[in-house]
Parts: structure tokens; sequence; C-alpha cells
């Protein structure tokens, strides 16, 4: 069955340009997201230089044709977590957010005075929940996999004390804050926490992070690698009952690498996975046919949720598109065929029910 739904966009994306465009270039991601079935995405500033500047935004803006790009800018200049950007100038520039995805801000001086001058601005902060300090080196999640090859472990703790820090910034400066990628219950328990307290806390749950576990990881297969790492089978459980709940909405964190970064195990490999081109057929297998989720509901966690995120010229752009799956499209996902440069995925060969037209 056809169904014209409200334009998707994702907000978390990785198209690699510049620095790294053998993983991906603006051309490919926009033909991935294309197939992907998105109206709409933005892109994250971990390029090479980081987009911290208004000639990168301009680089990266796409306002025209099929998908529309609408590059985010980093909190801190070059990413590294030490003096704020200038947050005022890339806002007029066109940054749809500030994050330093990828990196976490540790210096909760820094993430204050940025998160000050965003919320006079009445823009979001997107945080990469993952506290270096406590996840040490860490590679995966505590599981059978972990053990039998002796890899150091990631703790829940690493995103829930990041998570922790930065609700407590956000009710200081009353800035409108946005945690990436949640992967642990106690993450979301706090994000839960924050939105009964009425403060302007949202986040996300990437497909990978719903459909699969740690526990599940049978190899040493750093398809299945990622930041934060995939969580046990009460995370996802958690994460999909968040998601129902309508506190979280979806985003891919749709992350290239070329092969040679990610065939070196766990141990060694870059952290991420490509996700634009199936997450449409993943959250609908997961969340609607698995969990009983409304069709509605799914689809204003692609579209009406991550749209109140950007500013409203870009909400406006994004509101004018649409975006229609076929539900009764039963296919394997054929890795071989992405439009992306890369194929670090794990759901070669898995099938799903629900695909973009």
């Amino acid at each position: 069955m056809r169904l014209d739904l409200p334009g998707f966009i994702d907000v978390h994306v990785h198209f690699r340009d510049p620095g790294m465009t053998d993983a991906e270039n603006m051309s490919s991601g926009v033909a991935a997201a294309r197939r992907g079935g998105f109206a709409a995405v933005v892109t994250m500033p971990n390029t090479k230089p980081a987009c911290d500047s208004p000639e990168l935004i301009s680089h990266q803006r796409r306002l025209d044709g099929d998908v529309l790009v609408f590059p985010s800018a980093a909190i801190t200049r070059g990413r590294l977590g030490r003096e704020v950007s200038d947050i005022e100038l890339l806002a007029e520039s066109g940054a749809a957010f500030f994050t330093d995805d990828g990196s976490y801000v540790s210096d909760a001086h820094v993430m204050e005075d940025a998160m000050r001058r965003v919320a006079k601005l009445g823009m979001v902060v997107c945080e990469h929940a993952m506290a270096p300090s406590i996840q040490a080196g860490g590679v995966i999640r505590d599981c059978a996999l972990a053990c039998r090859l002796n890899l150091p472990v990631i703790r829940p703790e690493t995103e829930i004390e990041a998570i922790r820090r930065d609700v407590s910034i956000c009710r200081e400066t009353g800035c409108r804050l946005h945690i990436q990628h949640i992967s642990t219950a106690g993450g979301v328990e706090l994000v839960r926490e924050a939105q009964r307290e009425g403060l302007p806390v949202t986040a996300e749950a990437t497909p990978h992070h719903l459909l699969l576990s740690c526990d599940e990881i049978e190899a040493d297969d750093a398809n299945f690698k990622m930041a934060p790492p995939l969580g046990n089978g009460e995370d996802r459980a958690e994460l999909r009952r968040a998601v129902k709940d309508g506190v979280l909405m979806f985003a891919t964190d749709h992350a290239p690498h070329p092969a040679a970064t990610k065939s070196l195990g766990f141990a060694k490999s870059a952290n991420g996975i490509v996700g634009l081109e199936c997450a449409v057929a993943i959250t609908y297998s997961v969340m609607v046919e698995g969990e009983g989720m409304s069709v509605d509901a799914w689809a204003k966690a692609w579209s009406d949720k991550p749209r109140a995120l950007l500013p409203q010229s870009m909400a406006d752009l994004a509101a004018r598109r649409t975006t229609s799956v076929d539900t009764d499209a039963l296919r394997s996902v054929d890795v071989g065929s992405f439009a992306s440069l890369s194929r670090n995925c794990p759901y070669g060969g898995m099938q799903f029910r629900c695909w973009p037209m």
C-alpha cells in the first residue's frame, strides 16, 4: 500500500565532505538520502576541517533539489572542546544547530558558555553524550563477545553521566538540548525525567540501536561497532518503549567509512555504520510491525519531531516536501547496490517490507 507522508528528515548524517570524500561526498550522500526517502538531512560538522566557519556551511548547504541539506556547525572551534565557536555568526550563516558530534564537550564551563549563547538565539545544542574520561578506551558494551575477545568495555555510565551533566546545564541556561544517538535505558530515563520537568530536552534513537543488541554479536565484525555502542536487550527494549511513547525521535547517524578502516575488528576499526538507505524500512519493521506503533506516530518521529529542531526558515522549507512509502514491498537489503560510497553496515540480506518509493 502506498502512503504519502510529510517529508522525512534525518537530523544526523555524516557526508564526510570536505576532507574524507573517499567515504562519502555531497553528491553520493544526497543520492543515498534520496534513495532512503528523505526530504531533508542535517550534516554533522566532523569534517576535515571541522565545519566551524560560514564558508564550510555554504559548501555543504543545499536548499533546492530533491533533498535539502542543512549543515550543523561545531560548538567549539575545530571541535577541540576548548573555545566556543562564533555561535552568532554561524547561526546567521545558516547553521541548523550546534554540535561537536563525534566528540563530547568535556569542559562544563565551555559547554555552559555555548548553551547560554545558543539559548539567546532560540536554537538547539546537540550533544554526543559519551564522556571520554569514563569511556576509557572501551570499544563495546559488556557482552559475551567482549568477554571472549577480552575487549575493553564501555560502561553505561559513559552516556548516563554525560546526559546528566548537560541536562543540568540546560536547567541553568534554558537552552534547548538534544541528545544524539541515545543507547542506554538509564539515559532514556534521564530524558524522560527532564521532559516531565518541562525542560526543553529531546533525544534520538537510531535504527541500529532499535534493531540490534550487543548480545547478538557473534563475530569480531566491526560492522557492528559504533559510538555509542549497541546496548543490551534491556536497553533496546527501553529505547523502543520511549519511541512508542513519543519521548524519542528517529535519526540514522549515517557514518560512512572506507572498507580498510572497518576491516580491523572491534579493537582497531573506526566507529559507525551507514544507514540512510534502509532506515525507513528498519524502523517501520521494528516499531510498527513489531511494537504496534501507529503509522502516524512513526511518520511523525521521522518528520514533525525532527523538524522542530530546525530554525523556522529551514522547518518551513522541509514542511513543503513529502515522503512516499510502499508498505507491501518485501525485499532484502542489497548493500552492494547502495548509492553511498561506503558499505559498512550489518544489514546485508535482511528482509523488510516497507520501502520508500
